[in-house]
């Protein structure tokens, strides 16, 4: 690819061209940067003119073109004199991922898998347009979107040291119900405890390898034990409030004087008025998945409960982490601490140990990076190092990352083909719609070996376990 520098095995730079204000950085291996989109790249360089940008603008191995920024992107502003923008943070809020811990081993679960992930099939809502069974008032979700996943366990949908184990103890301070329009209220409301569809998941999953056995022990996991992954997002709720925000950023953009490359970069100062009001609404929807995600949590627990006859509380919540998400926080740059507003639009937050934000439970580990693959590989979980805080503003790669689009997907495969494919390997998939399955065909994304590998090596963050998929729901 022309115009890159190589700076190590694992590192590329972007040099300052044209309107970059700063350079850009891929973290890849030779392979994945031959899948490589030209369009991200260039995206890559149209965030890196943004103002107020500081350090690079970095992609990670699961770098691919997204909306305006790339997905598997990472871009900080000063607080001061940079901008915030919605385009940065993507459409579904806070889609992120939890892991769930149980007690069982392959052999406890194996002859019951199909009853288990029938019952969870049964009771978390999937796909297009799915409805919650939860009637929820105007107070109600104006509570949800202020408390976010408190507001699930004051409810009695989890246990109180599940926030203990949820980036941000699942909620926003920032947010403000009254930045989000009454559309994205109704949308909302309708689709509180529900998976969605796309890349949506609940898996069934086993330990397949220990990497760091001192911290998986830490950690509670151990080799062939059952977990269970939960990935979905902020819903129709997230995507409107995003929709609403990029039109009045784009409108606003003009009074500050700020010129972009591509208009789907509508940026405004983050300490305007309106970079504000957007952080606050994005806040919101960020607060909404937590519940979110806590609450399908909650209702795969009782599943395991009903059918198996496990206690609720032996099933604890290992982690739950954002991939969408814009945050303030302190990082070094240039040898001066620095307060800024990191975008992560497909990417992890990954801090060490001894980080502010932590809860106790993760004061001496760091916390724990979750990283899925495609629904027939494997997930990672990992632990962040100080060289995470150093190159990449405490951030990983967020998952395997498109090579095909949902459209050559649909050309290339028929959902039951996958699902009879899956099968045969010993892979269960209950889905709403076989055109989901289709579109989420494992060869539809890049190998999460390779990807995991480059951040291992880079040493961002470190292999603690790989989970391979049983049983999987689609929306």
């Amino acid at each position: 690819m022309k115009g890159l520098k190589e700076l190590n095995k694992f590192v590329y730079e972007i040099p300052r061209e044209g309107g970059m204000r700063v350079p850009a950085r891929l973290y890849v291996s030779s392979r994945l940067l031959e899948a490589v989109e030209d369009g991200a790249i260039t995206q890559l360089k149209n965030v890196a003119t943004l103002p107020g940008i500081v350090k690079y603008a970095i992609g990670m191995p699961d770098i691919h073109w997204g909306y305006g920024f790339p997905i598997g992107g990472v871009a900080a502003f000063d607080v001061n004199d940079g901008v915030i923008t919605p385009g940065g943070i993507g459409f579904d809020i806070n889609c992120g991922v939890r892991l769930m811990l149980t007690p069982l081993t392959w052999s406890d679960l194996q002859s019951k898998l199909d009853r288990v992930l029938t019952a969870i099939f049964n009771s978390v809502p999937a796909g297009v347009g799915a409805e919650s069974d939860l009637k929820l008032k105007r107070v109600d979700m104006e509570r949800v979107l202020r408390f976010g996943a408190r507001w699930a366990v004051e409810n009695d949908m989890g246990l109180s040291e599940d926030l203990d184990r949820t980036e941000n103890r699942g909620e926003m301070i920032e947010a403000d119900p009254d930045e989000i329009s009454g559309k994205a209220f109704d949308r909302g409301k309708k689709q509180l405890g529900t998976l969605g569809a796309g890349n949506h998941f609940i898996e069934i999953q086993v330990v397949e390898d220990i990497f760091m056995p001192d911290i998986a022990r830490q950690w509670g996991l151990y080799a062939d034990q059952v977990v269970v992954m939960i990935h979905t997002g902020s819903r129709g709720l997230g995507h409107q409030v995003a929709t609403d925000w990029i039109k009045t950023v784009a409108y606003a953009m003009k009074k500050y004087g700020i010129k972009v490359p591509d208009p789907q970069l509508a940026a405004v100062p983050y300490s305007s008025k309106e970079g504000m009001a957007y952080f606050s609404a994005m806040a919101a929807a960020a607060n909404f998945a937590w519940a979110n995600r806590q609450i399908i949590m909650h209702r795969v627990r009782k599943a395991f409960v009903k059918t198996l006859g496990i206690a609720y509380d032996e099933m604890p919540l290992l982690y739950d982490v954002a991939h969408n998400i814009g945050k303030i926080e302190k990082h070094v740059v240039d040898g001066a601490e620095k307060l800024l507003v990191v975008h992560r639009k497909g990417a992890t937050r990954a801090f060490p140990a001894g980080r502010e934000e932590l809860s106790d439970v993760y004061k001496e580990t760091g916390h724990p990076v979750l990283i899925p693959g495609d629904m027939g590989s494997g997930s990672y979980v990992l632990v962040p190092t100080e060289k995470a805080l150093e190159e990449t503003f405490g951030s990983s790669a967020h998952g395997a990352g498109r090579v095909l689009s949902r459209r050559q997907a649909l050309k290339r495969h028929k959902g039951t083909d996958i699902i009879s494919q899956l099968e045969e390997r010993g892979i269960l998939v209950k889905s709403a719609s076989k055109r989901t399955v289709a579109e989420e065909a494992p060869d539809a994304y890049k190998d999460v070996d390779e990807v995991v590998n480059v951040i291992d090596r880079v040493g961002i963050a470190r292999k603690v376990s790989r989970q391979i998929p049983k049983g999987v729901v689609k929306g």
